[in-house]
């Protein structure tokens, strides 16, 4: 399974393609819309997210309502076509330090920014939110869930939540920045306002936990197989995001290994693990536990306070240029990082139990699910 997507931050609309869904799934229209809506309605989010409706049309693949293993093509029609007046793109030849302008430039041959900046834009996240909503609904069906919070902005760090999935769910649906913690959530949206106000921008970090994802997915087999390779190289694709922790790797890199391993019990004749500093990945597999994934992005590059850079036109050196940007696109990721765990998550998933239809997914995962629970799986 895979897809391609196409389309510009300011050209008439965002496509997508995917290619090896399975057959026999019910599409919902507007589970993918509350999904783009989430992504839309981050605190700290530019004006343009105003215009933007995000209304999708599936164009071909469904039949009534189902999936038919031929290609779905979605659309997403763009609202936002003017920037500063003008179509297309607002920027002339002037590089943003940390866009992929000048590199963009500099490899297809570009004296002006706008061929780069608008397709390397982060506004086609909204297609894979899309895509990955889909891929979310399929999970759903074999009782696995996706989330994903904010755990910091701008030096705001939230605590870290003790509690089950769906309370975490209820109360990062209640911030508007979409953190579990109330009092964080209050100084995040400060943070952002007055940095807002000093005309910069702001990064941090999200987490992204799946529950009910069974012992087996992936491979250690071959490296491109490996479940934490392909979700760390599909979250480090997203705009802005610069690093990529699986589990506690970033605090058990500094331990000692009896205390950075999860260790085995049995309980009840059933295998348990009192701890989860792997994510739920061991090997390149998951292992049963809930697989957790941390992103941490960079501030993004437009912002009122400019850099030094250079014409491409003149080579003379020159300020960055400002166009309408967000001041934090934190809140967002948390639900683009969503999206694209959850496809490959789904692809795993199918390379595990087959494809060509959620019925005889439904049947092989069954058999399987059974064959655990006798060697004490759960």
């Amino acid at each position: 399974m895979r897809f391609l997507t196409a389309g510009d931050s300011h050209g008439a609309r965002l496509i997508g393609i995917i290619e090896g869904f399975p057959a026999g799934h019910r599409v919902s229209i507007r589970d993918i819309e509350l999904d783009l809506a989430r992504r839309r309605k981050g605190y700290g989010r530019s004006a343009r997210q105003k215009i933007e409706r995000d209304e999708v049309e599936v164009v071909s693949g469904l039949w009534r309502g189902k999936t038919t293993g031929a290609p779905l093509a979605l659309s997403i029609p763009n609202l936002g076509l003017k920037v500063s007046g003008r179509s297309g793109g607002a920027l002339g030849t002037v590089p943003r330090p940390g866009h992929a302008d000048l590199a963009g430039c500099l490899k297809y041959d570009f004296v002006e920014v706008p061929p780069v900046a608008e397709r390397s834009s982060a506004r086609s996240t909204a297609m894979r939110v899309a895509i990955g909503s889909l891929a979310k609904s399929v999970l759903r069906t074999f009782s696995i869930d996706v989330f994903g919070h904010v755990i910091s902005i701008g030096g705001v760090d939230a605590a870290r939540a003790a509690c089950s999935l769906e309370r975490l769910k209820r109360a990062a649906g209640r911030s508007p920045v979409y953190t579990a913690d109330s009092t964080a959530s209050r100084r995040m949206m400060e943070t952002i306002r007055r940095v807002k106000k000093e005309g910069h921008s702001l990064g941090g970090a999200v987490e992204v936990i799946a529950s009910g994802v069974v012992p087996g997915l992936g491979s250690y087999a071959e490296c491109d197989r490996r479940l934490d390779a392909r979700l760390a190289g599909a979250l480090m694709s997203i705009q802005s995001v610069k690093a990529v922790e699986i589990g506690d790797g970033l605090e058990t890199f500094r331990q000692r290994g009896a205390d950075a391993n999860d260790s085995i019990h049995a309980d009840g004749g059933k295998i348990a693990r009192p701890t989860n500093h792997a994510g739920g990945i061991e090997g390149g597999i998951s292992n049963g536990e809930d697989i957790v994934v941390r992103l941490y992005a960079k501030p993004i590059p437009t912002s009122l306070a400019r850099l030094p850079s250079i014409d491409m036109k003149t080579i003379k050196p020159t300020t960055s240029p400002f166009v309408r940007s967000d001041t934090c696109v934190i809140p967002a990721l948390a639900v683009i990082a969503e999206a694209v765990t959850a496809w490959e998550i789904l692809r795993a998933f199918i390379d595990k139990f087959g494809g060509d239809s959620v019925t005889d997914m439904r049947s092989s995962y069954s058999t399987y699910v059974s064959r655990l629970r006798k060697r004490g799986g759960r």
